[in-house]
């Protein structure tokens, strides 16, 4: 049967994915609104600037005789594959997100998706976390998925709190200094 007749299954293209970027079995992809705009803006780019530019230079190539050996024809068609999938892909993740602004949560101490945490971590070291959806992790920045073992271990936690973490590198003692809700910068 014909690949473009065939039934994707939802869940494939996360399988690609590393664990820290796939969504949960419940499904929720809970974004920032920053994150949800700049993964509309990449749907945008793909779609009416990329692909078309791309379209255009298979186009041509193929017209250049031999397809076989048409380095411009072979490379088009794998980036058209690349750039299909990614819509796909990026399509998906918006249908099914949910925007939580940070910026409008009620005032509170409480850890919750969107909060940017200040905290001790057991090295003694002072640490800021911003828990964010799973399509905008960014360790340097200190941006955490919210389904990471950090962040559930954080969530409902308290300003004052001090939790147990169980990590890869064993039990670490972490105390809550600072919870706020603020804009998180894709």
């Amino acid at each position: 049967m014909n690949k473009a007749f065939t039934q994707e299954d939802d869940n494939e293209q996360d399988d690609d994915l590393p664990v820290e970027r796939q969504l949960p079995r419940s499904g929720k992809n809970y974004m920032t609104p920053g994150g949800w705009q700049r993964m509309k803006d990449e749907l945008y780019h793909l779609v009416h600037r990329e692909r078309p530019e791309v379209t255009q230079i298979v186009n041509w190539a193929a017209g250049n005789g031999d397809r076989s050996e048409n380095g411009d024809y072979l490379y088009g068609k794998r980036r058209l594959r690349e750039i299909d999938r990614r819509i796909r892909f990026l399509t998906k993740r918006l249908e099914v997100a949910e925007v939580v602004d940070p910026e409008r949560r009620e005032p509170t101490d409480q850890i919750f998706f969107g909060a940017t945490v200040v905290m001790l971590r057991g090295n003694g070291q002072e640490q800021t976390v911003s828990i964010v959806g799973v399509d905008e992790i960014d360790v340097a920045r200190g941006h955490i998925s919210w389904v990471s073992p950090i962040a559930r271990a954080l969530i409902q936690a308290r300003e004052g709190d001090e939790i147990l973490f169980r990590g890869p590198d064993g039990d670490e003692q972490i105390e809550i200094l600072e919870v706020r809700y603020q804009r998180v910068d894709p």
